[in-house]
């Protein structure tokens, strides 16, 4: 049993880089689409930098009704979300022990995240017919939070998984998502196949 708390720390220290990793990523994601939306507002004629092809563009997405689900644009979400996870994993990386009731907070608040993450690709990918560039980088660090934020908790007994399950998810987690990362890109790929094979 000595050997728990040094693992437990190296755990910390490992979620607490994963948590300013994606937090940072996620609202710098967020803020670029934060800029071209406000640029979009006051010039109707302006050319948002990811707007690269047809396909590929983020000025038809944030002008689209799911781009502003709740009444706002959603990138707002993302900066306020995002720099609190970052936030969190500064005081991680600093020491600080986050209590149950937080780290369970933040589990619950990722799985809204990639919910709506995956709502957000089906409606990209088969309504507005739009890969945004941007958009799928919020993507994929909301799966990566919630996916190693579950395995934190779960590996801290904070939630009721089976040990059995446990382990075999612990030993095969980037496995796990990389495949879950492989079938959204499948999607991507077979949606848009007319689109990326004339590029080649």
């Amino acid at each position: 049993m000595s050997h728990a708390p040094a693992a437990t720390g190296g755990a910390d220290r490992r979620t607490g880089w994963l948590l300013l990793l994606t937090g940072t990523v996620g609202w710098y994601a967020s803020f670029r689409l934060a800029v071209d939306d406000r640029r979009l507002l006051s010039d109707p004629d302006y050319r948002p930098s990811c707007d690269i092809s047809p396909v590929v563009s983020c000025g038809d997405v944030m002008s689209s009704p799911q781009g502003s689900l709740f009444g706002f644009p959603n990138m707002l979400l993302g900066l306020a979300g995002f720099a609190a996870v970052a936030t969190l994993g500064v005081a991680v990386l600093g020491g600080a022990r986050l209590p149950r009731r937080l780290w369970l907070a933040l589990n619950a608040g990722a799985l809204a995240g990639v919910v709506f993450v995956h709502w957000l690709i089906g409606q990209s990918l088969y309504e507005l017919n739009t890969l945004c560039p941007y958009c799928a980088l919020v993507w994929a660090v909301t799966i990566a939070l919630f996916w190693y934020v579950s395995l934190y908790c779960a590996g801290r007994g904070f939630l009721p998984v089976p040990r059995g399950v446990l382990t075999v998810v612990q030993d095969t987690h980037w496995m796990l998502l990389a495949a879950w990362y492989g079938v959204i890109a499948l999607l991507v790929l077979t949606r848009f196949w007319t689109y990326w094979s004339g590029l080649l």
